[in-house]
């Protein structure tokens, strides 16, 4: 029988390592269309996570419809798919073929590493419904694009005892600034708009945002894995993040985040 979803990978490891970018909760549901696979993860209806792995990072890519929805076991996918182990040999990688024959059957992975051959079957659910979080392009009010060591740099500065990310968005100064307010006092960190760090800056009026850092620490995965990464925000301020990995081959993939400011504060606060 045809599979709704069937796809293969020369190495495994360029899918693991999205997954695990994603992975702060148990279960994510996939969405397989013409373009690739989404893979999403939410917690609390206040973050979500989507990894991005488009059709040509593939070997093959085949989806029978429209779309082909299933809710999974992220553990479990993760297991089977370092099943090998996480750290291959030079030059030897494990090899995936992923078939999925539609609503109520398991997904099948079949991998391949030196000639042993390895068969996993993972049962599917039913895909929940997922957050619309409507952010559009045409809704952004504040985009910059920075890249990654800004933001590692900053994440390993900052006082992590505090509740909250405050980050304010400026066409004039600050510009660009993230702030703590931790058991040590507040701290702060200002990004000029024409640091080195800075790839664009568009900013179209003054916002500050606070977010919960619980919140915010599952997507230092991502972080950890990126070159660059997009920090927008609608007039909500609800924020997304979205981070460019490149894999060992040099192909692009990305990681977006999700997520809702923690309260809104008066200008006396700040």
């Amino acid at each position: 029988e045809r599979a709704a979803l069937s796809a293969s990978l020369d190495n495994a490891r360029h899918l693991s390592s999205l997954l695990r970018a994603v992975h702060f909760q148990d279960h994510a549901t996939c969405l397989a269309t013409a373009s690739g696979l989404r893979v999403t993860v939410e917690d609390a209806k206040c973050i979500q996570a989507n990894a991005f792995i488009q059709a040509e990072i593939f070997q093959e890519f085949s989806v029978q419809e429209e779309s082909v929805m299933f809710r999974i076991s992220l553990s479990v996918l993760l297991d089977c798919l370092t099943i090998f182990g996480t750290s291959s040999l030079p030059g030897t990688s494990t090899a995936l073929r992923m078939c999925y024959r539609g609503y109520g059957y398991p997904l099948m992975l079949f991998l391949e590493e030196g000639g042993v051959v390895t068969v996993c079957k993972i049962n599917t659910q039913e895909p929940a419904e997922l957050l619309d979080f409507d952010f559009c392009s045409t809704k952004v009010v504040n985009k910059i694009i920075l890249q990654s060591e800004g933001l590692r740099e900053a994440f390993a500065e900052l006082d992590m005892t505090s509740e909250v990310l405050q980050i304010t968005m400026s066409p004039d100064k600050p510009y660009f600034r993230l702030s703590t307010f931790g058991n040590a006092g507040s701290a702060h960190l200002d990004y000029p708009k024409n640091s080195d760090l800075m790839e664009a800056f568009h900013c179209n009026q003054t916002q500050t945002n606070r977010y919960k850092i619980s919140l915010l620490k599952p997507s230092t995965k991502a972080l950890a894995l990126s070159c660059k990464v997009s920090i927008r925000t609608d007039a909500q301020g609800f924020l997304s993040l979205q981070y460019m990995i490149r894999n060992e081959d040099g192909q692009i993939c990305f990681v977006e985040y999700y997520c809702c400011p923690d309260e809104n504060i008066s200008e006396t606060e700040l």
